[in-house]
């Protein structure tokens, strides 16, 4: 079943159990991807790829994490709260994520083939670390670690 399909059910599933955050979280997933499908068009394309999904709940992910950052500064943490719960939410759909110690193997292996011996390495490890990871952790988690390892 494909993502967008998934999300179809989804929908229908949280408007029976009246489950309003889940359904205006899925909502939003599904026109977000509606969206990138329509963008992708023009390029031939009828669909999004199963990657293009990832990139684009990560991104959902993402600006969930900084909303709610943003909110708990402010002091607001009813919206942090509302963020958190549908963050939750888009998270049940993207992969599982690396535990803390696959991580930093993981991170390990790439230093070691690219050669990385410094900071000034940085983008040696964070390109194919983004990329082998995409979905699978957070960026600012890869990046700390890779600094720290570099440093």
């Amino acid at each position: 079943m494909s993502l967008k399909e998934r999300i179809g059910e989804d929908i229908k599933t949280a408007m029976k159990a009246k489950d309003k955050v889940r359904l205006q979280t899925v909502r939003s997933i599904k026109k977000a991807i509606l969206d990138k499908e329509v963008e992708v068009r023009p390029k031939g394309q009828d669909s999004l790829t199963e990657e293009q999904e990832i990139e684009l709940l990560s991104q959902q992910a993402k600006q969930r994490r900084d909303s709610i950052e943003q909110f708990r500064n402010a002091g607001r943490d009813d919206l942090a709260t509302k963020e958190s719960q549908e963050l939750a939410i888009i998270e049940t759909y993207l992969p599982e994520q690396v535990s803390d110690s696959e991580l930093e193997a993981i991170i390990d292996e790439i230093i070691a083939t690219s050669g990385a011996a410094s900071v000034k390495d940085l983008g040696k490890v964070m390109g194919p670390a983004m990329k082998q990871l995409k979905g699978k952790a957070d960026g600012k988690k890869i990046q700390a670690l890779v600094k720290s390892k570099l440093s």
